[in-house]
């Protein structure tokens, strides 16, 4: 029975098209992105993760730091990245400098260090916001993918897909915005802490 009622889904999706995994990958798309977004929140705690974002150009083309330098964090405030080849230091500086992290890297051979400063209370607050802002932006493309999958089971009601058949897709894509909204909701609230907190 089981067995069935799963071909008779599989039949639906390929009659009329609906791609369930594509709706599912733009809503992940959106979190990954809000993830990135939050990498560039300076929280006062020195993390490796906050250089993640950083490119440099290198040899002709434009590489992740982690490609071409070991970042590793030596004490709770200070970040530290030993640049693999002396050749690329100005490069790697340049980008840390452009980062819009506001870091100051203090330079010697190819070790550059980078002291993260404590964050006084109104920055905190703005902190706060910013991710706040974030998350919201994430939700609204969430909502607009959601939005795009329901106008598709429109269509392909008016199609002669069953009023049954497009309440399971319907229902289908609004537990996956649901569940990707309280993903957001949690990440938000974990950053504002993270913030608050240092």
């Amino acid at each position: 029975m089981v067995r069935e009622s799963f071909h008779w889904l599989i039949n639906i999706m390929n009659e009329f098209n609906l791609d369930i995994s594509d709706i599912e990958k733009r809503m992940s798309g959106a979190i990954a992105s809000l993830k990135n977004d939050f990498l560039s929140l300076r929280t006062g705690r020195a993390s490796s993760s906050m250089l993640e974002p950083v490119v440099v150009e290198v040899y002709g083309s434009k590489l992740p730091l982690d490609q071409c330098a070991t970042v590793t964090v030596p004490e709770s405030r200070v970040l530290s990245v030993n640049v693999w080849d002396v050749n690329n230091v100005n490069m790697v500086e340049k980008a840390l400098i452009n980062s819009g992290l506001g870091l100051t890297p203090q330079t010697e051979g190819n070790f550059i260090r980078l002291i993260i400063p404590e964050l006084n209370e109104e920055r905190r607050k703005e902190l706060a916001k910013l991710a706040a802002t974030y998350a919201e932006n994430a939700k609204i493309a969430i909502r607009n993918v959601r939005k795009d999958g329901m106008d598709k089971i429109k269509k392909f009601r008016n199609e002669g897909m069953s009023e049954d058949e497009s309440q399971i897709w319907s229902d289908e894509i609004q537990t996956m915005t649901d569940k990707m909204t309280l993903s957001i909701e949690s990440l938000q609230k974990e950053k504002q802490s993270e913030i608050v907190k240092f």
